[in-house]
């Protein structure tokens, strides 16, 4: 009994001690592979605490970014404050993360956009899901088709040619072609928009003008470092002041398609010829059933998002390909030639035309190649993901450097040139989709430019229409200056000042 006892007694500690020991040895193991085998986060410069990198930042975002792959590689991380950041900068990345896209379809919502589109439920700005994808599919289906938008090239027109007889009244004193263009496309947008009939007032003119100031400020307030986006805890209190500027200026647009939308509300109908955006919208509206829910906020925000997307991108692309233009007499006279022999310098640019004028729609190409107006491009993965070898946490802040993206040496030949001819080749697969990685001017993927369409008639249109109807040169004594102001836009620093000289006879500009 002593002996068994005493067997027992000695056994089971010798037992649990073995156990013990088996256990933490394959614990440490287990934990060792885990290390091994664990995803690493991207590689990245070090940060300062509770700041990260933010003290670092270049104002030149997309130039810092790209000079920051040299040394860390295609893709890496910031911490911008409490903000986790990764940055893609090869078209290898964007390829490899369109086989998540879905998870890549939301955007980090910037601070200052929430009071500026209804608290950021319009199709900018909303996640991936149910209300963006109805939001979406009205523009694609209902607005930007090719039916309606070719329905309501008259409008168009009449834009276009006003802007053409205003140049031609300057009698060769310079202009400042960027704010030509801007309000031609707040013309041209608000026709299409509705119809141009609520504007005709009194104070059109001054509404124009306000107009103008407001999208530049738009621009820049959204262009800004904010505090609330890299320590989002401390967005509540607006330190900067960004926020209550945001406000204010979504107030004025608010006000503005209030009184658009009531006008068209109370009228009888009767002078409506066609169907413009807000005419189709509010039958839409008037029309859902239980299934639809689409409200007189979602009409407003798309209304707002067309009117100021479409407006700002659109002329700033123009303004870069009139820049580069001005640096390449010779390239300017070789898209002049080729409008000449298809227009004929008896008759004025029309959409019909564009779709033979392959070297201009090269030239407009090159241009967004050498000058995305979006340098940027935003997302945030709704779920984890492994890209090209490293961890990228759900929610992390993703920018992509299209501007890095469209000059890399390893997809383009003399990159920094501006080449037109490399677009001439249709085999080469740059369309504006984003089907080819190395050109993403329109961005790709689900968040795709919904105004494509859009933008494909009327920066080439506009563009033709000046080069045929006028030649162009800069002032005397004044250089070509091409630096950049690097916001939500890439915009040119200094604004484009040239003067026109008319090249067709008289009597086609006092049409």
């Amino acid at each position: 009994m002593i002996s068994k006892a005493l067997y027992e007694y000695t056994t089971i500690p010798v037992l649990i001690l073995s156990v013990t020991l088996i256990f933490f040895t394959l614990y440490e193991y287990g934990i060792k592979k885990w290390r091994k085998e664990k995803v690493p986060l991207p590689p990245g410069p070090r940060g300062l605490p509770i700041v990260g990198n933010l003290p670092f930042l270049d104002r030149n975002l997309h130039t810092y970014f790209a000079k920051l792959a040299e040394t860390y590689g295609p893709i890496f991380k910031l911490q911008l404050g409490s903000r986790l950041c990764v940055v893609w900068n090869s078209a290898s990345i964007v390829k490899e993360a369109q086989e998540h896209d879905i998870i890549f379809a939301s955007r980090d919502v910037l601070a200052v956009a929430i009071p500026a589109t209804y608290g950021g439920t319009d199709m900018i700005w909303s996640p991936y899901g149910e209300h963006w994808r109805m939001l979406r599919k009205t523009c694609v289906r209902e607005l930007l088709n090719n039916t309606r938008l070719d329905a309501l090239y008259g409008l168009r027109r009449k834009e276009v040619q006003d802007m053409v007889k205003d140049i031609y009244s300057k009698n060769g004193n310079s202009i400042n072609i960027g704010e030509y263009i801007l309000v031609t496309m707040f013309r041209l947008i608000t026709s299409m928009l509705w119809g141009g009939t609520e504007l005709e007032m009194e104070n059109k003119d001054s509404l124009i003008s306000e107009f103008v100031k407001v999208i530049h400020e738009i621009s820049e307030v959204h262009g800004q470092p904010n505090v609330s986006d890299f320590f989002p805890v401390l967005a509540r209190f607006d330190l900067q002041g960004l926020g209550s500027k945001s406000k204010k200026f979504s107030l004025w647009l608010d006000r503005l398609l209030e009184i658009v939308i009531n006008q068209r509300e109370k009228s009888s109908n009767s002078n409506i010829k066609q169907d413009d955006f807000l005419q189709v919208l509010l039958k839409l509206k008037d029309q859902q059933d239980n299934k639809t829910t689409f409200s007189r906020t979602d009409l407003k925000t798309l209304l707002e998002d067309m009117m100021l997307a479409a407006t700002k991108t659109s002329s700033t692309a123009i303004e870069w390909a009139m820049t580069e233009l001005i640096k390449h007499p010779e390239i300017m006279l070789k898209v002049q030639d080729e409008i000449k022999e298809v227009v004929g310098m008896s008759n004025m640019v029309e959409e019909s035309h564009l779709l033979k004028l392959n070297y201009l729609n090269a030239v407009v190409k090159e241009a967004m190649r050498l000058h995305p107006v979006i340098p940027l491009l935003m997302r945030s993965p709704s779920a984890s993901v492994i890209l090209g070898g490293y961890l990228v946490p759900k929610g992390t802040k993703i920018l992509v450097n299209v501007w890095a993206i469209q000059r890399d040496p390893q997809y383009w030949d003399d990159p920094l040139m501006f080449k037109p001819d490399r677009f001439l080749n249709s085999e080469n697969g740059y369309d504006n989709k984003g089907t080819n990685f190395s050109y993403l001017p329109f961005g790709t993927g689900r968040r795709v430019c919904v105004g494509i369409p859009m933008a494909e008639k009327m920066v080439p249109y506009l563009l033709a229409s000046l080069l045929h109807s006028f030649d162009w040169k800069l002032p005397d004594a004044m250089e070509l200056d091409l630096s950049e102001t690097f916001g939500l836009e890439l915009a040119k620093r200094i604004p484009l000042l040239v003067i026109p000289t008319p090249r067709l006879s008289g009597a086609l500009y006092t049409f």
